[in-house]
């Protein structure tokens, strides 16, 4: 329990039922407000089924962000209209408006509908992003509108629709986790990125369960396995392979099942009959044994689950890797029962939703593709508009960053609850992008980094001071509760859709009203995969949550899928033929430029691009900057202490930060936290190549060189000459008056290094692979 808030309530004294704003595990909370001036206190809700009372520190210090001396509380636009330059000034919110749909106007009138985009984030409520991706094709009629849900799911997503034909993260309850025999959890923390879901694990073990975790580094998650295997980053697609031959080869294989409900078995296994034990070792550096040993674990259970995270799908491979690791489900005849699947533990607080509903660039509600005819005409008939008016398919995330101000690409920009100037790929360059900008409009809580290079900034609500739905990692869909009111000044993302559509002349379609907007989606996604039809507010507040697909009010929701069928035409799972290739950049030998490999990930005490964390003592006293793992034998090599400044170089970027030398990661490997922005930087290292089918960056591996950076500071986010470096630049006045002051390589490696060295920086590339 915690006492840091707001103290502008809407009943003082009377606790609130509502969800952290934070991870996809959603977990429930209680929020009482405070009287004047006390803080608001958020207390445990330990009848919620998914965290039963318990809360991570980023719970328990949530409402910290809502004191006024924190967050934003007024319009901001700069001095001189189109001078980036310029101060940022307090403004009203009709100027602010008028600005911003000027803007886009003007973009239209000169460059045309395609000129203008959207760009959204996986902590929008449900409401907001299926309202924001109907603002995008209805009220600017344009199809380049993406999210940053785009850099952490959707490699699961397409493998879990390539497999069964609908993508929900988990399948079944996270509660089933403990009562299973085996899990392989693949690149996931959750210790540090959902600490109550690890009770889980923890109960899975008390239950004789076995835990098998596959990470480079020895995470607080990996000391609870019964086994470790810690490859090189981005071979985890070669390590499914060698699992899904060993458990063929040694007899393993669930024959039965694969003939009753599955498709393509025949194609995958010769694939992965390629990747034997010893090619295996060579490619990951897994010793032979513990190969063998992860094997037998997984084939001998008699239940058994998968279970990946950002590890394995923030690859440019990332969609044939998670295919590999459901490929072994499969085989072992591990899916479609009790007890036994595949899932994919989603990130982002609405990662799950803010993916279903509109806000990606190849969609619409209900998780329709939007070049479906039948989709186009059913969307299209809810929101009363002509199918042929609705615009295509357009750019995916970073596509979309990196066109930002270029001839034919966007040039004015609605931004909402993101922060790619810290979070995005080559994040220099995406910094360099957004201040090309004709107009770049962003609506946030707080003034992040890409907030201060926008031309108007809007302060809009948040979690406790809103209602709305959101989805969490297990397809719950749950209601979040406005518990305290928002400062003066400050209003709902709806209502700034509102306000821009009618300027926009479009007075009719944009209600301010969260359940109304629910309402429409409930239409809008009925027939869908991601079928809402039947959930209602009050359903979700009488029964804590309800589990899509649900089609009609009497329908009990949809806890487990694929008991009797997958969701593909004939109702069987299909295989996926997948091979082993090389990530886009590798290092090029002890002696090369770039000879370390760099993976990045999250800490306990933040979260994301840490715009908001940052904010908060506590957090910041928990994981007070950004820093680089290193392993004692690279120390050494390097001639550095703990705590001594690092420079990491790749070929697009430089950051520092001080070494943290530790014996828990890979020699030829180094870690860096994503969550600052500054010296400190993870971002402005990592490579946009994507994924062919997902369009996911390559955030987790790249090749770097760490050198000694003797008399630089390497700190996060902080300084006038960080900013100016990183794009960055502060505004020179006080506008903002609430803002708180290597192993050698094989013969099959040599093909990776040779790309890696004709690779330049000078955009994304899309890397050959097999799509389906």
């Amino acid at each position: 329990m915690t006492t840091s808030g707001s103290g502008s309530g809407t009943a003082t004294g009377t606790a609130t039922d509502t969800h952290c704003p934070y991870c996809a595990l959603q977990c429930g909370m209680r929020l009482r407000p405070g009287a004047g001036a006390e803080p608001a206190e958020v207390l445990e809700r330990p009848d919620f089924p998914v965290n039963r009372g318990a809360l991570c520190g980023k719970g328990r210090t949530a409402a910290a962000v809502l004191r006024p001396g924190v967050r934003l509380t007024e319009p901001l636009v700069r001095e001189d209209r189109g001078d980036r330059d310029s101060p940022l000034r307090p403004a009203s919110w009709d100027e602010a408006l008028d600005r911003v749909a000027a803007g886009l106007t003007r973009a239209r009138r000169r460059h045309g509908d395609d000129a203008v985009g959207v760009f959204g984030g996986g902590g929008l409520t449900n409401e907001k992003a299926y309202l924001l991706g109907k603002f995008a094709r209805v009220a600017l009629r344009t199809p380049h509108i993406d999210y940053n849900g785009r850099f952490c799911m959707s490699s699961a997503a397409a493998a879990h629709r390539r497999a069964f034909g609908i993508d929900r993260g988990l399948p079944f309850p996270l509660a089933d986790i403990a009562g299973t025999d085996c899990v392989i959890l693949v690149g996931a923390n959750p210790a540090e990125t959902m600490p109550p879901a690890l009770r889980y694990f923890r109960e899975l073990r008390e239950n004789g369960g076995r835990l098998i975790v596959v990470d480079p580094r020895r995470t607080r998650t990996a000391e609870q396995a019964d086994l470790h295997l810690q490859p090189l980053p981005g071979s985890d697609l070669a390590l499914a392979l060698g699992l899904l031959h060993l458990l063929i080869a040694d007899g393993r294989a669930d024959k039965d099942f694969i003939a009753r409900r599955t498709t393509g078995f025949a194609q995958a296994r010769a694939a992965a009959m390629a990747h034997w034990p010893q090619r295996v070792e060579r490619l990951t550096g897994v010793p032979m044994p513990q190969l063998a040993a992860a094997a037998a674990m997984f084939g001998e259970a008699p239940r058994g689950m998968v279970l990946t995270a950002r590890g394995p799908e923030q690859q440019s491979k990332g969609t044939d890797t998670v295919s590999a690791w459901i490929n072994l489900c499969l085989a072992a005849g591990k899916a479609g029962r009790p007890g036994s699947g595949y899932g994919c533990l989603t990130g982002q607080g609405n990662g799950q939703g803010g993916r279903e509903h509109g806000q990606k660039a190849d969609q619409l509600p209900g998780y329709r593709s939007i070049t479906d005819p039948a989709a186009r005409r059913h969307v299209a008939s809810v929101w009363g508009v002509d199918p042929g008016a609705l615009p295509g398919p357009g750019r995916s995330a970073y596509e979309l960053l990196d066109s930002l101000g270029t001839d034919g690409g966007v040039r004015a920009l609605l931004l909402m609850g993101s922060n790619p100037a810290v979070s995005a790929p080559r994040a220099a360059h995406v910094s360099e992008r957004l201040r090309a900008l004709d107009l770049l409009a962003v609506g946030d809580v707080v003034l992040s980094e890409t907030a201060r290079l926008a031309d108007v900034v809007l302060p809009v609500t948040q979690w406790a001071e809103e209602t709305g739905t959101t989805t969490n990692l297990e397809g719950r869909v749950i209601l979040r509760r406005k518990a305290v009111d928002a400062p003066p000044g400050v209003r709902s993302d709806l209502a700034v859709l509102h306000g821009l559509a009618a300027r926009l002349g479009v007075p009719e379609g944009f209600p301010e009203d969260p359940e109304e907007v629910f309402e429409e989606l409930r239409r809008a996604s009925a027939g869908g995969q991601a079928d809402y039809a039947g959930i209602s507010y009050g359903r979700i507040r009488a029964e804590d949550g309800v589990f899509w697909p649900c089609p009609a009010p009497d329908h009990p929701g949809t806890p487990r899928l694929f008991l009797d069928r997958f969701a593909t035409p004939d109702g069987r799972a299909r295989f996926a033929a997948v091979t082993h290739r090389p990530a886009a950049e590798e290092p090029d030998g002890p002696d090369g430029a770039y000879p370390l490999y760099l993976t990045t990930g999250r800490v306990v005490g933040q979260y994301q691009s840490g715009a908001q964390t940052r904010r908060v003592d506590e957090l910041n006293r928990s994981a007070p900057g950004p820093f680089v793992e290193v392993h004692p034998v690279l120390a050494r090599r390097l001639g550095v202490a703990d705590g001594e400044p690092l420079a990491v170089t790749s070929r697009r970027g430089r950051a520092v930060a001080p070494a943290r030398v530790t014996d828990t990661i890979r020699p030829d490997t180094v870690f860096m936290p994503f969550h600052w922005g500054g010296d400190g930087r993870a971002n402005s290292l990592t490579n946009p190549a994507l994924d062919p089918v997902s369009r996911m960056p390559e955030f987790k591996v790249c090749a770097v060189r760490v050198e000694p950076a003797a008399g630089e500071r390497g700190k996060g986010g902080g300084g006038r000459e960080a900013a100016e470096r990183t794009g960055l630049t502060e505004p020179t006045q006080p506008v903002q008056r609430t803002e708180s002051a290597a192993r050698s390589a094989s013969e099959e490696r040599t093909g990776r290094r040779t790309a890696a060295a004709g690779r330049t920086a000078s955009g994304p590339a899309a890397v050959p692979g097999r799509a389906s």
